[in-house]
């Protein structure tokens, strides 16, 4: 069946530039919260129709997103495996493709170069590629033999001395073949919100490392690794600066959720002590329950997950939700890490960033500290927000120009923080008639020009036509994708094969391998439904006989 889908007006040209283009390599930067899922699945499909035999192979950075892609591909009628391993052997016959990670990739390229051999990768924030220098040899080693990739990321990035495979640089700097930023996505309407950024200064003082006493407030200009810890002091969780901006966080989350009961709060803290003192200080203090997710924790993508789709109002995490993960409902989010970089900044940005329709205030607001680096990190994205919506420009505040990253780690050992008071409070762009109402214009999005037909995509073995173009099978009112279709049936064909050993008295090994043969299975790890259906069926008989 040939499909429709409506696409946004960028992701109409970048696609148009996509097929265009004769090269094996493209790069496309859009905004976070712009729909790049959307843009590269739309890419994935008119690739594989126009050869089935080839596969669909997705990189992800983290294994709660090799989820969320499955099921968004499942919605294309694309089937990947999140699941798969170097020791599962080949595909299955039923599924498009799968989903891994740069650091599977890291442990499997070998294996994944026979699998990527004339594929389609998509590389999904492609500059983690650059985190670890095996990481980009294990990405080139895999994915050298691919037949075109393409390569999505959310901010623009630098080689940082590692240069990154298949991107192309002009004078360190990643040049896209499309690019989308937050200012275009504004000006476009019903794609972005709009985020503010309210920003407290305060009065800190500290034990630095080499022993010395140190007390200083934001305004005061210091070294690079004096202002490191002049922002560890802030953030600790022994003075007063960060109780009194939860404080404030909580409140402004209080009053969007009058108007949005299901709005919530992100706290992306500094390390995992860090996050479960914050737990402790939500709840002991301001009777809050924050829901915490850390990276070593092995049910971290389902409490991503329950959290998105719940109503629970914070969520604390380190790095788990930086970059990637879809919560539309985040409004607020207090900014408690030491980390200052430009592109962990704009990544967290992009979590409160999504649009939600039905919504007539958008507003997102990100509370940070009143550091120089991050000030001037917000003032950027203020100015792209003010120019996209025409606000009036202020002259209230002052670029810092010598605000610089952080790029070294300090000494710990001896450092300690001694207080942290919160000071003044200050929102960009928020002062005497500055901020105008900023709901949108509607602008009519039933445009028949951003209207695309999508080829079939291709057979699978076993297909059922009805199913595949929805992409999805429904238990109830959940829907699953392939991989999880295949494991209820996996879970329901042990269930039936121990009654068989109990009832005819031969070993596990016997029942599974009759079964596999009455059923033409070879291993299950590459069992296509159709084959665990009709394995399932010829267990149900033999229990009855």
């Amino acid at each position: 069946m040939t499909r429709s889908i409506r696409l946004r007006p960028w992701q109409k040209v970048a696609f148009e530039k996509f097929v265009a283009s004769d090269s094996q390599d493209f790069l496309t930067v859009a905004t976070p919260g712009a729909g790049k899922t959307t843009f590269a699945l739309t890419a994935a499909r008119h690739v594989l129709a126009q050869d089935p035999r080839r596969r669909l192979i997705v990189v992800a950075p983290t294994a709660h997103l090799k989820i969320q892609w499955a099921r968004a591909a499942a919605a294309f009628a694309l089937h990947l495996d999140p699941a798969w391993s170097a020791a599962d052997g080949r595909l299955p016959g039923d599924m498009h493709g799968i989903v891994t990670t740069y650091q599977q990739v890291a442990s499997s390229a070998v294996v994944l170069a026979d699998v990527a051999r004339d594929a389609f990768v998509v590389f999904d924030e492609i500059h983690h590629a650059g985190d670890d220098r095996a990481w980009g040899e294990s990405v080139r080693v895999a994915f050298e033999s691919a037949s075109r990739r393409l390569s999505i990321s959310g901010t623009p990035f630098r080689s940082d001395t590692r240069a990154i495979p298949f991107v192309r640089y002009v004078q360190d700097e990643a040049t896209p073949d499309f690019e989308y930023g937050y200012g275009e996505a504004l000006a476009d309407r019903r794609v972005v919100r709009p985020v503010y950024f309210p920003r407290t200064s305060g009065h800190m003082e500290w034990t630095a490392p080499d022993g010395s006493l140190n007390a200083a407030s934001f305004d005061d200009a210091l070294d690079e690794a004096r202002s490191s810890q002049r922002l560890r002091t802030a953030l600790s969780l022994d003075g007063e600066w960060l109780p009194t901006v939860l404080r404030q966080a909580i409140d402004q989350l209080e009053q969007l959720r009058q108007e949005q009961p299901g709005a919530a709060g992100l706290i992306i803290a500094t390390d995992q002590d860090h996050a479960r003192g914050i737990v402790r200080l939500m709840r002991e203090r301001f009777g809050q329950q924050a829901a915490v997710v850390l990276s070593d924790d092995p049910d971290a993508s389902a409490r991503i997950a329950a959290f998105a789709t719940g109503s629970d109002a914070w969520l604390v995490a380190v790095r788990m939700v930086s970059e990637g993960v879809d919560i539309p409902r985040l409004r607020v989010g207090v900014y408690a890490t030491t980390t200052t970089t430009e592109l962990f900044f704009r990544q967290a940005v992009g979590r409160f960033v999504r649009w939600t329709p039905g919504i007539k205030n958008q507003k997102a607001y990100l509370f940070i500290p009143d550091d120089p680096r991050l000030r001037a990190r917000a003032f950027q994205i203020a100015d792209q927000r003010r120019h996209s919506l025409r606000k009036r420009e202020t002259d209230r505040f002052e670029r810092d120009e010598a605000a610089l990253d952080t790029g070294s780690e300090e000494q710990l050992s001896l450092f300690a923080a001694l207080s942290a008071v919160a000071t003044d409070h200050q929102t960009h762009g928020l002062w005497d008639g500055d901020d105008v109402d900023d709901d949108f214009e509607l602008i009519p999005d039933d445009d028949p020009e951003l209207l695309l037909d999508l080829a079939p995509p291709p057979p699978l073995a076993g297909d059922r036509r009805s199913l595949s173009d929805l992409g999805v099978a429904f238990g109830g009112d959940v829907a699953r994708t392939r991989r999880e279709e295949k494991k209820r049936l996996r879970e329901q064909n042990a269930e039936v094969v121990i009654l068989l050993v109990r009832r005819t008295g031969q070993t596990h090994a016997q029942v599974n391998g009759e079964l596999n043969r009455l059923s033409g299975v070879g291993r299950i790890t590459e069992a296509t439904v159709a084959q665990l259906r009709t394995r399932l069926d010829a267990a149900e008989r033999w229990a009855k006989r």
